[in-house]
């Protein structure tokens, strides 16, 4: 980290926040004293075992246009794509700063962001950027709902390899370069399952807030659903909800829905 009101060797207040079992570091940004182009600090804050542990970290910034600015890294240490579940996380962490009360517009790394809380702060419903285009792969979607998604539906996803299928797929040629995360669903009477292979971190997450929204988007546009739609989504960390409006090949309006949870802070 560069900026020279910080060094490595002092302490850095932290929060840690969940969604759906999608756990991320955030700190609050607003003073511009971190700037973390240092990746192996922020690897070593992710790491679960030398570190805090986290899918990723955020910073909380100051934006001249909005209510704050979120900036997204991988645990791998590297910047990352938009990250739904950390998005409403974030907006979770706006209200505990009291930056906002029940809703918001902050800008993201995809552009800005509409958000709604509830008042005891820990259920957020985050506006995703509207998506025009999904591409196919064989019988599987391609679609970027603000990172780029590979959707495809299985059986027994109870006891699928997620891992090793999900990372071998990631690492195709056609997508080895730039990255994919990639989500197996199945569907249920009530809800679709999913589980998400995500690049950055590079193994199996408990949630992928973009993996589910593109995972809803995917089973609508095979079913040839039209209208508004709501689906409901189960994944290892918990329940999600997607709620849109799809019109042909377009789909607009579409809210990620769930909860986001301050679990505890500290110094590092």
């Amino acid at each position: 980290m560069l900026n020279q009101s910080y060094t490595k060797d002092m302490s850095v207040h932290f929060y840690k926040y969940q969604g759906a079992g999608n756990d991320f570091i955030l700190l609050d940004n607003r003073s511009g004293a971190f700037n973390p182009e240092d990746t192996d600090t922020v690897r070593q804050w992710c790491d679960r075992r030398f570190g805090v542990g986290a899918d990723g970290l955020m910073l909380l910034q100051n934006h001249a246009d909005y209510d704050f600015e979120m900036v997204y890294y991988n645990a791998d240490g590297n910047p990352g794509s938009m990250c739904g579940n950390g998005g409403r996380c974030i907006v979770a962490f706006a209200k505990h700063l009291n930056i906002i009360d029940s809703e918001t517009n902050f800008l993201a790394v995809d552009g800005p962001h509409y958000a709604k809380i509830t008042a005891e702060g820990n259920w957020v419903e985050l506006q995703m950027i509207d998506v025009h285009a999904l591409n196919r792969d064989g019988e599987d979607y391609v679609l970027n709902t603000g990172s780029p998604h590979y959707v495809q539906q299985v059986i027994g996803l109870d006891t699928k390899d997620v891992y090793q299928d999900g990372k071998q797929i990631r690492n195709q040629e056609n997508y080895k370069t730039a990255g994919i995360n990639v989500n197996f669903v199945e569907e249920h009477p009530d809800h679709l399952f999913v589980r998400t292979f995500e690049r950055g971190v590079e193994d199996e997450t408990y949630a992928c807030g973009t993996g589910v929204t593109a995972v809803a988007l995917a089973i609508a546009h095979t079913k040839g659903q039209q209208g508004k739609i709501e689906t409901d989504i189960k994944v290892l960390g918990g329940r999600l909800k997607v709620q849109f409006e799809a019109n042909g090949d377009n789909y607009s309006n579409i809210f990620l829905c769930g909860p986001a949870k301050r679990v505890f802070e500290g110094e590092i």
